[in-house]
């Protein structure tokens, strides 16, 4: 016969009973009998109110999203050619998202014969990101992926 140990609704060791006397002793408090502990030896079993039960970890879980960050990837999208002007717009749009604390990645887009002269676009990333030292720090490095070359920038933390 399986045997669950027990606690009671106010938290006090009951010791280890049959599972079906488990059940009888729940009834009779008119509560229900939870397990608690699967896999542990005995497994453990909780003698409460299950219905209240999941009413409180549905307001915990509720609480634990509210406070939890939720971090957004804004993308930032270059050309080998994006002049000066047009550059320090992108920057300031940039530094406006990394200042809401999003990540923005970094795209240096390559059309045609453009993909031969990679290393402009790595220098396009650099001085992207030596513009946004101050907000931000290189989360990854510039790297290519296909016609694309991607860096990504996270905010620094704010300290106080």
């Amino acid at each position: 016969m399986p045997r669950v140990l027990v606690i009671d609704d106010s938290g006090e060791k009951l010791g280890e009973f049959l599972t079906e006397d488990a059940l009888a002793l729940a009834r009779e408090r008119g509560l229900d009998l939870v397990e608690v502990a699967p896999m542990a030896r005995p497994p453990v079993c909780r003698i409460t109110d299950f219905g209240k039960l999941k009413y409180e970890k549905k307001k915990r879980d509720a609480v634990a999203r509210k406070h939890q960050a939720i971090v957004e990837i804004k993308e930032i999208k270059l050309r080998p050619k994006t002049d000066d002007h047009d550059f320090a717009v992108k920057e300031r749009a940039a530094r406006g998202f990394l200042e809401e604390g999003d990540k923005v990645k970094v795209t240096v887009r390559f059309r045609g014969r453009e993909i031969a002269h990679k290393d402009i676009g790595e220098d396009q990333c650099k001085k992207f990101a030596e513009m946004l030292h101050d907000v931000s720090t290189v989360e990854q490095m510039p790297r290519m992926d296909g016609r694309q070359l991607s860096m990504l920038l996270a905010p620094t933390k704010k300290k106080g």
